[in-house]
């Protein structure tokens, strides 16, 4: 069975990476490409909700820094693992809601260290066929992670973040797609960034998606 394209979506919280991600999948089947959303999270909402529940500020207070870092790319590659071989066995296309890159995007942003151990565990999973960065000012990041309620992020700490993402080595290989617009000029946006390469694995480029994807 031939592999289907990998589709990565990055960009800090409140880009709209998520809603996105959701969007895309259920448009690519629309157009008759198989394709399936996966979550790749490293767990920090379930961590700092446990943490609250024990009276520690959150997820790294509960485990140790370096305990937490562990633990959350543990869950980052499980996930991506699991995404890689259930697009693999299905035959879909693999619509990636966070890739590793987030990884290491996060443990720069937060001053971590293992990086190099890290990439190290993460080295077997391909390159995604195509990357997009959704690219928002931390300001409106910042106030849509509120108007979500379940959770705040400093302002700092998205620029942070926003900057560490743009720091990694293969950054340069990232599609920029702005994400200050509605949630439907950022799906155009994407829709017409994807196209191209799905063009190009099924080997006729400027064909529509259709029946002939299999």
């Amino acid at each position: 069975m031939r592999r289907r394209p990998i589709i990565a979506l990055l960009g800090v919280d409140g880009s709209g990476k998520t809603t996105q991600a959701r969007r895309l999948a259920v448009w690519l089947n629309g157009q008759g490409v198989p394709a399936r959303y996966f979550e790749n999270a490293g767990g920090r909402p379930i961590w700092d909700a446990l943490a609250r529940r024990l009276d520690r500020a959150d997820g790294q207070a509960l485990f140790g820094r370096r305990a937490y870092v562990a633990v959350e790319a543990s869950m980052r590659w499980v996930a991506v693992s699991r995404a890689l071989a259930l697009s693999w066995l299905t035959g879909r296309v693999a619509v990636m809601d966070r890739y590793a890159y987030c990884q290491y995007a996060i443990m720069r942003a937060r001053g971590d260290r293992g990086e190099r151990r890290v990439r190290g565990a993460f080295r077997r999973f391909p390159a995604p066929d195509l990357v997009c960065y959704l690219s928002v000012p931390a300001g409106l990041a910042q106030r849509r992670v509120e108007q979500r309620g379940r959770d705040r992020e400093e302002l700092g700490y998205l620029v942070a973040f926003d900057e560490a993402y743009r720091s990694l080595p293969e950054a340069s290989s990232f599609v920029v797609v702005s994400a200050e617009g509605s949630s439907e000029d950022v799906q155009t946006a994407l829709r017409a960034t994807v196209l191209p390469v799905l063009a190009r694995f099924r080997g006729t480029a400027g064909r529509r998606p259709g029946c002939d994807w299999r």
